[in-house]
């Protein structure tokens, strides 16, 4: 079976370096030729035009939104647009997009006699390593049938078939929704305890242990602590996928206080990002340096408390 991938930011080479550790061969495209360039020392043939992926009997994309998608696939020179004749059989694209532009690319490519899989991801790059990460998917099932031992390569912990069109994608919404109420709610909290006398990494190892501590609780404890806010997901990114989840629930007629007002909370990151020396580089970080933005709205100055702290994420022991 002749794979392609396109989309080599943090998750996408995370997902498709385990591909290749599993013996599989990828034809590789990514806009930014350099971040693809790793992973030909593990097998990864690098293409030069992403047209030449329409030959891939399966075609992975891992991109950040709807737009790119729609480019990658429909644009000058695209996977579909530029190829000649022959196209991919199967489409499992695997970013975080609203509804509508996964509705429509998936018409454009049924067209082609393409079958489109929405396949996003729960998780960072460190969630792939350790072997869990989990992906919920949605599209044709006989295609998924075909393509599930492929998607449970990289998503180890779990695969979730919820069903036709584009069900996948209110899912990941959801899920993305909760994720920023979580992390806003936890760090209020983690905040609330310092300004107390309890230092952050008490309070954390406390939250993780007890009946509410989650994975997600345990992997990002260690950026809370040490304030070390290497990028895995960025606030835009975060910002970008709870408007598609408000977005979601006007038309559906769903009420949804709490979001609302978590949303207008991530915004006052962004405004704070226009008060310091290197706004860019306030907001190129990980979203749990939310934490910074909320502890100036305490009176609170922050600092590392240079405490080692596992993520839960470490790999597996072979």
């Amino acid at each position: 079976m002749e794979i392609g991938w396109v989309g080599m930011g943090r998750m996408g080479f995370a997902m498709a370096l385990r591909l290749l550790q599993a013996g599989h061969t990828l034809r590789v495209w990514n806009r930014t030729r350099a971040k693809a360039e790793p992973l030909a020392r593990h097998g990864a043939i690098l293409v030069q035009r992403k047209a030449e992926l329409g030959t891939a009997h399966v075609l992975f994309t891992m991109l950040s939104t709807g737009k790119d998608l729609q480019e990658v696939l429909f644009g000058e020179d695209g996977v579909i647009a530029a190829s000649a004749g022959r196209v991919p059989d199967i489409i499992v694209d695997c970013s975080t997009v609203g509804v509508e532009e996964s509705a429509e690319v998936r018409r454009a490519l049924e067209r082609r006699g393409v079958q489109f899989l929405a396949a996003p991801v729960s998780g960072n790059p460190g969630c792939v390593a350790a072997g869990k990460l989990s992906s919920v998917v949605s599209g044709n099932r006989a295609a998924f049938e075909h393509v599930e031992p492929l998607i449970r390569t990289y998503a180890m912990r779990a695969v979730s078939y919820v069903g036709e069109g584009e069900l996948a994608r209110i899912c990941k919404i959801s899920h993305n929704v909760f994720l920023a109420a979580v992390i806003e709610n936890l760090i209020e909290v983690t905040l609330l305890a310092q300004k107390a006398g309890v230092p952050r990494h008490a309070f954390l190892q406390f939250m993780n242990d007890s009946a509410l501590g989650s994975i997600f609780t345990r992997y990002k404890s260690p950026a809370l602590v040490n304030l070390d806010f290497k990028p895995t997901f960025t606030m835009e990114l975060l910002r970008k996928d709870v408007d598609l989840g408000l977005a979601v629930a006007r038309e559906l007629d769903v009420a949804m206080p709490v979001t609302a007002a978590v949303r207008e909370v991530l915004q006052m990151h962004f405004g704070m990002a226009t008060l310091q020396a290197d706004p860019q580089a306030y907001l190129a970080g990980d979203f749990a340096a939310l934490i910074q933005t909320l502890a100036r709205q305490a009176g609170m100055t922050l600092s590392s408390e240079q405490v080692s702290m596992t993520s839960g994420l470490e790999p597996p022991a072979h």
